[in-house]
């Protein structure tokens, strides 16, 4: 399903979109348990939590709701994650000859929304260090411009630097975290910039250090995606100050391993 084109694609851009490589029944099968998800207490509405972190009351809800490791309590994000063909299509361009199963995440923004997703880096999110790190955003929902498809800066993988983790609806950092700020990427690396349309059964890849972002949900229509973060062998533990520690991580130090009771392989090569 990934040629040697796509894969050098996608250390070169440090993202690649991959078209109709997922059974569109499988995507279509996931929108019941996104309804789920969205209705429990796991997921949250993404500009409340900003304000709250901000130290400000929250605003009015805004449509933009989201929440991660769905894997780990319900079976069919799990499914989804480890069974589909995603694992091997990450492996593959990884050039990874096993992928654990880091997080899921649901991120829809109905119509109207008016929050963007700022320009940021995974890793900066991640305790995690290593080359072997990917995410894919896979859509339920035809996904443009338009309705917040997914925008990647070119190369940014390789500029060598993990920058500041910001508020993901606004560039203001997280109080206590590290790093420099995100640059000015609409001004400074605007001619680097793509972007894809996207349908059910496509999906980009980019590597964790990738800068990426989304705009607003102008359109009539929702914008419902799964994001699925792997790695490869080369993955481990790496504190970064301020950030979440995943209950798991607790005990953890530096360089250790995933463990795979938390990170359970989900492919390998044959």
């Amino acid at each position: 399903m990934v040629t040697s084109d796509e894969v050098e694609q996608f250390w070169n851009d440090g993202v690649v979109c991959l078209r109709g490589v997922i059974p569109q029944e499988l995507v279509a099968a996931m929108a019941e348990p996104v309804e789920r998800a969205l209705a429990g207490d796991e997921t949250v509405d993404m500009a409340a939590l900003s304000d709250s972190l901000k130290g400000s009351a929250p605003g009015a809800t805004t449509g933009f709701r989201s929440g991660v490791d769905h894997w780990r309590t319900r079976p069919e994000f799990r499914a989804f994650a480890a069974d589909s063909p995603v694992p091997a299509i990450v492996g593959a361009l990884l050039r990874a000859s096993s992928i654990r199963l880091y997080e899921d995440s649901v991120l829809v923004k109905e119509p109207g929304t008016p929050h963007r997703t700022s320009w940021h880096q995974d890793l900066s999110y991640f305790n995690l260090s290593g080359d072997q790190l990917a995410t894919t955003w896979i859509p339920l929902d035809v996904a443009t411009a338009e309705s917040g498809a997914m925008r990647f800066v070119r190369g940014s993988h390789r500029w060598g630097e993990v920058f500041q983790p910001n508020l993901f609806v606004s560039d203001m950092v997280i109080p206590g975290t590290s790093g420099r700020p995100v640059p000015d990427v609409d001004t400074e690396a605007s001619d680097d910039i793509i972007s894809f349309d996207l349908g059910p059964g496509d999906l980009t890849v980019h590597h964790a250090l990738t800068l990426h972002a989304a705009g607003e949900n102008v359109s009539g229509r929702r914008r419902r995606a799964l994001s699925i973060r792997y790695c490869g062998p080369d993955a481990r533990f790496e504190r970064r100050e301020g950030t979440i520690l995943k209950p798991y991580q607790q005990g953890l130090i530096t360089g250790d391993e995933l463990g795979d009771a938390d990170c359970p392989v989900v492919w390998s090569v044959p």
